[in-house]
């Protein structure tokens, strides 16, 4: 998988440097055109975990943004505001996840997020203990948590 990848990033360099433009939008053009070569010219292999993976990531970027921005938003609408419009609590979590760093990714992501805060992990690892300053609903923040983070991560990383 690394192999395809550095052939990506390689080729798109190869592809900069043709085109003489040294500019974002000119590496971006340049590395999913060199995606695109890869794949096609490995579609008689069986290597294509990273065909695979790499579209995955791209939009495991895009909803985290979207996750980030949106608690950000909430996070100062409640300070700007004359009215507090926080209900803490703190919820347990089920893991999916199995191995330290499956666990450890999750509750970082969750801990970046404003409004939220991994507290803990359970010592069998089979809960994550989260703190949660916008709570109205806890099986609705589980199931966010389950099908947002923790399944998109898990799809990346087995």
């Amino acid at each position: 998988m690394s192999q395809r990848f550095l052939s990506n990033i390689l080729l798109t360099f190869v592809w900069v440097a043709l085109t003489g433009s040294f500019v974002f939008l000119n590496f971006l053009f340049g590395f999913i055109l060199s995606f695109i070569i890869l794949w096609v010219t490995s579609l008689s292999s069986n290597d294509s975990k990273y065909f695979k993976i790499l579209p995955k990531i791209v939009f495991f970027f895009f909803f985290f943004s979207y996750e980030l921005i949106k608690a950000n938003i909430q996070v100062a609408f409640d300070v700007v505001t004359p009215k507090f419009y926080m209900k803490p609590g703190i919820v347990k979590v089920p893991l999916d996840a199995k191995t330290d760093i499956e666990i450890t990714l999750l509750a970082n992501l969750i801990s970046l997020t404003p409004g939220t805060l991994s507290l803990d992990v359970s010592s069998d690892k089979k809960v994550l203990y989260v703190h949660a300053m916008y709570l109205s609903n806890k099986e609705k923040f589980i199931k966010d948590i389950k099908q947002g983070f923790e399944k998109r991560l898990l799809e990346i990383l087995r």
